[in-house]
């Protein structure tokens, strides 16, 4: 299992959000281009980028900032925020991303999804956020009536690299993964899964250990992080222990 360190950008500065909501932000960094760097000091194999402007207007916002930054490392980068057409998927992965995520244009456009993944085999993450079990798109600002595990399930060998799985109500907050979410999840589908929102102690990652089983590769932390609830170090070590859960 892969432990992953998330940026969120604001306008310009590296912030976290409660809930995902806009007008609920704490900034962390004036310099996300630092940030990063940090994060990769420490020992992290890959990271993940969240355009929050691009999530609300519909197209990307911090493009030149995240170009900037993904040059700047030598771990791979996933970015996600705003990206709803083939031309944001080829600039981002042109300009040096490994992966783009891919949310809202997902139950929007299921066509776009399906053409990316032909164009960019391996490239492109499904970004599914739900709240109270259901699909949420534009930033968060919009809950649909899709299930989530709906949602997935229709993707199925398409060649999706991974599905990112949020449980926005958790997200920021501090309050724990949602595991029982995350384990229906990603035992309804065949596609890799990644777990976010929510991780707040060492603990957590040592209970979701128990799903690589089920398909579960990854974890994304951003709170816990910047507060120091959670070592990057220490979390990588104990993903790193064959596999064993060290109590």
């Amino acid at each position: 299992m892969i432990v992953i360190p998330a940026i969120d950008l604001k306008d310009g500065r590296c912030v976290r959000l409660s809930q995902g909501r806009m007008d609920q932000e704490t900034i962390y960094s004036e310099n996300p281009i630092e940030m990063a760097k940090h994060w990769e000091s420490k020992g992290a194999e890959r990271l993940h980028v969240v355009d929050l402007n691009g999530a609300v207007t519909g197209k990307p916002f911090h493009r030149s900032l995240i170009e900037e930054m993904v040059r700047s490392l030598h771990i791979p980068v996933e970015i996600g925020g705003g990206i709803r057409d083939l031309a944001a998927i080829e600039d981002y992965i042109h300009s040096g991303a490994e992966w783009v995520i891919l949310g809202t244009a997902a139950l929007r456009n299921r066509c776009l999804l399906t053409e990316a993944c032909h164009q960019y085999p391996g490239k492109v993450i499904l970004g599914i956020d739900a709240k109270g079990g259901k699909v949420a798109v534009e930033g968060w600002q919009e809950v649909a009536s899709m299930e989530a595990i709906e949602l997935a399930r229709q993707f199925e060998g398409i060649g999706l690299s991974s599905i990112i799985f949020t449980d926005i109500e958790r997200d920021g907050m501090g309050t724990g993964l949602n595991f029982e979410s995350t384990r229906n999840l990603s035992r309804s589908v065949s596609i890799p899964v990644i777990a976010s929102g929510g991780v707040s102690r060492i603990e957590d990652i040592e209970d979701l250990l128990e799903l690589e089983r089920d398909g579960v590769i990854g974890v994304i932390i951003g709170r816990a992080l910047y507060t120091g609830s959670i070592d990057l170090e220490e979390a990588i070590r104990l993903t790193k222990k064959d596999g064993k859960i060290g109590r």
